[in-house]
């Protein structure tokens, strides 16, 4: 397994994934969204695998005031503006390889292999 979690170090979630897999013994990269946040490539991959860009905004989150402007905004503008606040991003954000998830999911990394 290749495991990438991409998250906050505040976000409790995010510190929970990660001790799922460390209790587990599997090796994992974590990523913090405010330092790096995800390229372009990663967040279309990882939203395309959770139900598109819509999935993956937390619209109830703390940064409530910029999800709300991303949903009225053109299709084709959500992408920049999403990119350039990660905090509105669902953390975490769990990727294997092509597969992904989005929020704390125990039940799905289960069946990964």
């Amino acid at each position: 397994m290749n495991i990438q979690i991409f998250g906050t170090k505040k976000c409790s979630d995010t510190r929970k994934a990660e001790r799922f897999f460390k209790e587990r013994g599997i090796k994992f990269q974590s990523v913090d969204m405010k330092e790096k946040g995800m390229s372009k490539g990663e967040f279309l991959s990882v939203a395309q695998a959770n139900g598109g860009i819509d999935g993956m905004v937390d619209w109830d989150g703390k940064e409530k005031e910029t999800a709300t402007i991303i949903k009225y905004l053109a299709e084709e503008d959500k992408l920049e503006k999403i990119l350039e606040n990660p905090s509105v991003i669902k953390t975490p954000v769990v990727r294997n390889g092509k597969q992904s998830t989005v929020g704390y999911r125990p039940e799905v990394w289960k069946e990964w292999k």
